[in-house]
C-alpha cells in the first residue's frame, strides 16, 4: 500500500480512532521486535530449570516383581 494512501485514509479519520490506530502501530511494532528475537534456542539455555533427583537412575518398586 502507498504511503500517501495510507495517509490520506489515516487522516480522514476522527481522533478517537486515529488514537486506536497509533495503538495498534505500536502493537504490531513490538510483536515484530519480538519475532525478530525468537529464534532457535541456544544451547545450555535451560541450565537449572530441570533438577533430577540422586535416585533417579535406581530402578522403580512398582518393577520389582
Amino acid at each position: 500500500m502507498d504511503n500517501i494512501l495510507l495517509y490520506t485514509k489515516l487522516s480522514a479519520l476522527p481522533d478517537r480512532l486515529k488514537l486506536e490506530v497509533e495503538d495498534f502501530i505500536d502493537f504490531l511494532i513490538h510483536r515484530a521486535k519480538k519475532s525478530q528475537h525468537q529464534g532457535k534456542p541456544i544451547f545450555g539455555s535451560g541450565n537449572g530449570v530441570f533438577i533430577m533427583k540422586a535416585d533417579f537412575d535406581e530402578s522403580l518398586a512398582d518393577f520389582k516383581e
